[in-house]
């Protein structure tokens, strides 16, 4: 009996514990200007944070010569904190890929890396081991974004950088359409994956739900290494007349609750205004989706990634770096989520 119940223990022992392997902390950093910030660099030292992924700028296209072009570029009015590396991060609009040819993809690439390690020697680093190309492809642009990424890769400029580039769910899910980026690893964006635009009750921020039916049968079957990114932000998304007119970044949570200005639907995240609100481009009647990420969601996210994803070291980021977001999610609460990586 007594060997029956050791040999119960070592299969138990073997079938229930996975190999645990290190998770690097960071966050991203996506305001356009760098200030450096106690709370910001501090949590950063408790984590022991050896790079920060800083967004550089957007590129879009020009309305008037319809050409790739920088958008928001961040400014730095302090150098990054000595001891933290940069991962400069450049977000590309789908759409600049539609018409996009081999030549001015070149140039696209040139430009880029030019703009890029300027704006890397402006936050007081001379060089960078990693840069991140976010772009939200498609199947009708796969190809030439593609192109891009291996161009981007061959460019001079950035001999001997490691180019990253972010994942979304369906492209997890849908494999062969959205077909496999040429790099070594990728980011997966566990956010911003409902539908923003769409009215009603959902969160699209974060949806547990929509997270299983894309990921659980295909985390383990994506051929290159993972690196996660979670949400620690919240918004509200207005909706005129059940349509979608966009995120208001002068109302929060606090401001909705002012009675004067907003009625609360029962215990649902939709907020109907008033009276008009001039000051936020808001009129009478108006509704207001409050979108936010709790502690539990973020453990819960955690969990059901830490089952599917494959056993590998990885960098584990939350997006993003804010001293007011610090105030709701503290050293420990994060510290809970990265324990179950």
């Amino acid at each position: 009996m007594r060997k029956i119940s050791i040999l119960l223990f070592i299969t138990l022992l073997f079938t229930t514990c996975k190999p645990k392997f290190a998770v690097h902390t960071t966050f991203y950093f996506w305001r356009t200007v760098y200030k450096n910030q106690i709370a910001e660099t501090t949590i950063l030292n408790d984590f022991k944070s050896k790079s920060i992924y800083v967004r550089i700028m957007d590129v879009d296209l020009n309305a008037i010569t319809q050409e790739p072009a920088p958008v928001s570029p961040i400014t730095f009015d302090d150098a990054l904190p000595k001891q933290t590396d940069i991962i400069p991060v450049v977000y590309l609009v789908n759409n600049i890929f539609n018409n996009l040819t081999e030549a001015q993809s070149r140039l696209l690439v040139s430009r880029i890396a030019k703009f890029v390690n300027a704006k890397v020697n402006q936050a007081g680093k001379s060089n960078y081991k990693e840069i991140q190309i976010d772009c939200d492809w498609t199947k009708n642009t796969r190809d030439k974004y593609f192109s891009f990424l291996k161009q981007f890769q061959s460019n001079p400029l950035l001999k001997g950088k490691e180019v990253s580039v972010t994942l979304r769910l369906h492209q997890v899910r849908n494999l062969v359409s959205s077909g496999i980026p040429p790099v070594k690893k990728v980011m997966l964006m566990c956010y911003n994956m409902g539908n923003l635009r769409k009215y009603g009750t959902q969160n699209s921020i974060l949806d547990m739900q929509e997270m299983q039916t894309y990921l659980k049968n295909e985390l383990d079957k994506y051929p290159l290494k993972m690196d996660v990114a979670l949400p620690l932000f919240s918004w509200a998304v207005v909706f005129r007349k059940e349509k979608y007119a966009g995120i208001s970044r002068q109302i929060n949570k606090k401001k909705l609750s002012d009675k004067k200005l907003f009625k609360r639907r029962g215990n649902t995240i939709l907020y109907d205004l008033l009276i008009d609100y001039p000051q936020a481009g808001l009129k009478n009647g108006d509704v207001i989706r409050w979108e936010e990420i709790s502690v539990d969601d973020l453990i819960a996210t955690s969990k059901f990634l830490s089952r599917y994803l494959k056993p590998e070291e990885r960098n584990l980021v939350f997006y993003h770096l804010d001293n007011d977001l610090l105030k709701i999610f503290k050293h420990d609460d994060l510290q809970k989520v990265i324990d179950n990586f």
